[in-house]
């Protein structure tokens, strides 16, 4: 199978990965990103960023995204579709495979991210898409003046709650313990709002629809085992995120979480010439723009391992 060969490889076209591509290719390293099965990225499902420095009107997240192509584009970086399903980091230049493509590179970047985690109902997959979703920003919408459900009691979960009550007309936010394990400045913001009903010690028993789509969440106390409706069309999932890290289990260094595990103040992974950056590398903050600066330090860390190379 003949291989199609580049210096740097990049997987993922999110910031971290964009980024990485933009300085990469600056250093006339002539990247390639693999976008993956979502081009963009997570900020792709959401409509408005107002936390990107440089935009102070703030900017829609497939606006940003498009801006970050073209300017990876630019700089001659090869933006080609595909997802990866296999890699092979035991020998440089490194295989990476798209089904049958092989390609090969001598430093690879790894920018694929994190994906959202749902409960795993067997119902809530039913309705996924049609009442179920895991993205306020994208979907809220769609629930003005109605009422909706929030799954969880992270930062995640409760600012997706606030949110919602900007056009919903009732946001319940159903948490399995009897306390938040998010920041004070969001448990008080939350809990201070008219429209948001907290359902403590709760989990989703079934969620309830019809061919339209969703039409009630049932709920169970996990203390006293009552179920109850809450009368909801809508619910959002915000219990974290998964590290799309499966391809790497076997080759590279894991955290407890799964998030790819990095060298202090650098990029590098357990394997020379491996890099990560972005959302697969960080539990804590997850922001588009550290994931940026993070894309930024694996093209540096890339361009100067290239170079004591040769």
């Amino acid at each position: 199978m003949d291989a199609v060969h580049k210096k740097v490889i990049i997987l993922g076209s999110g910031p971290a990965g964009y980024t990485a591509a933009i300085y990469a290719a600056r250093a006339n390293l002539q990247p390639m990103i693999l976008t993956g099965f979502q081009k963009g990225g997570q900020l792709t499902t959401t409509t408005e960023v107002e936390n990107f420095p440089g935009f102070p009107e703030g900017v829609d997240g497939n606006e940003l995204m498009s801006h970050m192509e073209k300017q990876a584009a630019r700089f001659e970086t090869e933006i080609e579709m595909g997802e990866v399903t296999e890699v092979d980091l035991s020998v440089r230049p490194f295989k990476v495979f798209v089904g049958n493509q092989l390609y090969a590179c001598d430093a690879l970047i790894i920018a694929t991210g994190a994906s959202a985690r749902y409960l795993g109902l067997e119902s809530e997959t039913t309705y996924k898409g049609r009442g179920v979703s895991a993205c306020a920003t994208c979907d809220g919408f769609f629930y003005r003046g109605k009422k909706v459900a929030v799954i969880g009691g992270g930062d995640s979960a409760l600012e997706e709650a606030s949110y919602l009550t900007n056009f919903c007309e009732r946001v319940y936010l159903v948490h399995r313990r009897d306390e938040f394990r998010g920041s004070k400045a969001m448990q008080d913001r939350v809990l201070k709002n008219e429209k948001v009903e907290v359902v403590w010690d709760s989990v989703v028993d079934e969620v309830i629809g019809d061919e339209t789509g969703m039409t009630d969440l049932r709920v169970k106390n996990l203390k006293t085992g009552e179920t109850k409706l809450l009368g909801t069309e809508g619910m959002f999932v915000a219990i974290g995120h998964t590290p799309n890290t499966k391809l790497f289990e076997s080759s590279l260094e894991l955290d407890d979480k799964n998030y790819l595990v990095t060298q202090d103040g650098s990029s590098k992974t357990n394997i020379e010439g491996v890099f990560a950056c972005g959302d697969v590398m960080d539990s804590v903050y997850r922001q588009a723009i550290t994931a940026a600066g993070t894309g930024c330090m694996a093209a540096i860390d890339a361009e100067r391992w290239l170079a004591e190379q040769e």
